[in-house]
């Protein structure tokens, strides 16, 4: 993820950055040059190759047992979970309020992906995926086509983060926030 934060979308991309020692130090490695890897073929880089990282990438959330090549799976919803509870954590008690801010932004594509569309506002093809942020912290990402408009699948995922938060948190007061592309009927009451 942070190969991707840096701007290195491609997988090719990290079959030299497996070699960063900078990029293994952000990412919390302790051995950095990889000097120590269990296998020999490993050992020199310290982080994933593309191999490694497309099997991620292409990993369904349950693997096959008897499958040869992918075998790295995800808990899709764990993930979704664990970041609200790191904001969560981050508190030492519940707050009175708080704000959670919506927004949608252009990723744009540079081929013939799937699921591609031309956005006119931004002026290319894109997808539009949909953040939640409270202050600083990232509470949910989800990538989307850009061919619906961001409020419609706004409603959905802040069901799922409100409930987490009023789980433990019950009385906080929790103002939801966007801009004019969250203005819709669906949304406004989902928030209410």
């Amino acid at each position: 993820m942070l190969g991707i934060i840096c701007g290195y979308e491609d997988l090719n991309d990290h079959e030299q950055l497996r070699d960063d020692a900078m990029l293994a130090l952000a990412v919390g490695k302790a051995d950095i040059t990889g000097a120590t890897r269990k296998r020999q073929r490993d050992q020199g880089h310290a982080l994933a190759g593309k191999s490694t990282l497309n099997r991620l990438e292409l990993a369904a959330p349950n693997v096959d047992a008897g499958e040869r090549y992918k075998k790295i799976s995800y808990d899709d919803h764990g993930i979704e979970r664990l970041l609200v509870r790191h904001f969560l954590n981050s508190h030492a008690s519940a707050p009175t309020e708080i704000v959670l801010d919506l927004d949608a932004t252009d990723d744009p594509v540079h081929g013939e992906q799937e699921g591609r569309f031309f956005h006119g506002f931004y002026g290319h093809y894109c997808y539009l995926p949909l953040y939640v942020f409270c202050g600083e912290f990232l509470l949910g990402a989800t990538l989307h086509t850009a061919d619906v408009a961001p409020g419609k699948r706004a409603v959905e995922e802040l069901e799922r983060i409100v409930s987490q938060i009023q789980a433990r948190w019950p009385s906080v007061r929790i103002v939801v926030r966007g801009d004019s592309g969250f203005c819709n009927v669906s949304v406004r009451s989902a928030a209410s």
